[in-house]
Parts: C-alpha cells; structure tokens; sequence
C-alpha cells in the first residue's frame, strides 16, 4: 500500500460510519469502471494492430503521402 493510500485510510478512519461507506462505495466503483475500461481497451488491441499494420504496409507500398493542412 502507497504512504498516500494509508494516509487516507487513516483519515477515513476517523469519518463517521456513514461517510466511510460513501467513500467505499466511490472507491469500488472507481475500481470496477476500471475493470470495465482494461476489458474494452483489450478488446479494441486487435483490431488496432490490424489498422497499424495495414498502414505500415500501405507506406511501404508508396500509398500514402504526407499533405499539408492546405494541401487536404
């Protein structure tokens, strides 16, 4: 546990019941949104690798040109 993770939990301690399970809940939701956030991340890999390869490719083949704002 980080110093600044026990320090809050230090703090935490001394709230009133009530606002300890404020901020549990907070946490935990906090904690399971970033759960959900790594499995699309994960999800979003593959398809992302394909694209990247495909645009290397498309450089290599003399496909893509670099343009200007102005240029477009």
């Amino acid at each position: 546990m980080t110093p600044l993770l026990e320090k809050a939990i230090v703090a935490i301690r001394d709230l009133p019941e009530s606002e300890q399970n404020t901020i549990a809940t907070l946490i935990m939701a906090e904690i399971a949104d970033e759960g959900q956030w790594e499995k699309q991340f994960e999800m979003t890999q593959q398809p992302l690798e394909h694209w990247a390869a495909k645009v290397r490719a498309d450089i290599q083949a003399g496909r893509v040109h670099r343009k200007g704002i102005d240029e477009l």
